[in-house]
């Protein structure tokens, strides 16, 4: 009987450390924080595809992708896509100076430090684009440019 019980807590206790496990990496790697300074985790948005834009104030690139994410955000307010802007700036004012001057809305948020995304994706350079599906997995860690025609394809074959 003792062998059972002690079977049975090992059996607990690894499938408490696994379940852990992969629910740290839920929280940490898709927290960050919006405007106001409030925590926010992209899990919330399950049940939807979620586009992020990488970017930074400062980025040239970044900026440029404005007109055209706006456009696509337009043509998809009613979809099954949730848009996501990601600033890397290390000067959240600068940050918040840029959302303000650009008229920006939707889901601002900012890293906060989250190494483990960039990590996660790698992420050397920006502007940068990643779809997550329905269920929060990574569908395209390098997804095309609002600019492109590429990416309206992919919303479409995807039914977006």
């Amino acid at each position: 009987m003792k062998k059972n019980n002690i079977i049975t807590t090992l059996t607990l206790l690894i499938s408490i450390t696994l379940f852990s496990f992969l629910n740290v990496e839920k929280d940490s790697v898709y927290t960050f924080k919006d405007l106001k300074g409030n925590e926010v985790n992209l899990t919330d948005f399950k049940g939807k595809y979620v586009y992020i834009d990488v970017w930074a104030s400062w980025c040239g690139p970044c900026l440029g992708e404005i007109p055209s994410l706006k456009a696509l955000e337009e043509s998809h307010k009613d979809g099954d896509v949730v848009f996501v802007s990601l600033s890397v700036d290390q000067d959240t004012k600068a940050w918040k100076k840029m959302v303000e001057k650009k008229e920006l809305h939707g889901n601002q948020f900012h890293y906060s430090g989250n190494q483990d995304f960039i990590e996660k994706f790698n992420i050397s350079a920006i502007p940068r684009f990643i779809l997550l599906d329905k269920d929060g997995k990574v569908k395209e860690s390098n997804a095309p440019r609002p600019s492109s025609s590429e990416i309206k394809s992919l919303f479409k074959k995807l039914g977006i």
